[in-house]
């Protein structure tokens, strides 16, 4: 059976997928499936509304989940598994799944707060497998 840290990070790794899927449809919507489907030559920077709320809450879990990942490889590898790092890698999922329908609605700075939430119990268990 899988370490709860490795189960987090599948499930990490599920949302993020359905966050990309959820771009996707958000982002055909707005410019059209012809335009998604192409080379996007034609659409320009960013994307605004929500779409592109969505496009940066993908961007923002990519940068999130490097650090986790490395945080589950320490503390895996290092054999620092314990109640506080299972604590900490479910507190990362939950803060990241809050994380989206938070950014989609412009919560502010409720937005913020549950970043720093996810991004401190990542932290957390870099620092518990070096104690």
């Amino acid at each position: 059976m899988a370490s709860p840290e490795i189960t987090v990070l599948a499930l990490a790794g599920l949302l993020q997928t359905a966050q990309l899927a959820g771009f996707s449809v958000l982002a055909q919507r707005q410019v059209g499936r012809r335009a998604a489907m192409g080379p996007r030559d034609t659409v320009a920077g960013p994307l605004p509304g929500m779409a592109g709320r969505m496009q940066r809450a993908v961007a923002n879990h990519f940068e999130g989940l490097t650090l986790f990942t490395l945080a589950v490889v320490v503390v895996t590898l290092g054999e620092a598994g314990s109640t506080l790092t299972a604590a900490c890698a479910w507190i990362y999922l939950a803060a990241r799944i809050l994380y989206v329908p938070a950014y989609l609605r412009g919560w502010v700075p409720g937005r913020s707060i549950i970043w720093l939430v996810g991004f401190t119990a990542t932290v957390v268990m870099i620092l518990a497998s070096l104690f």
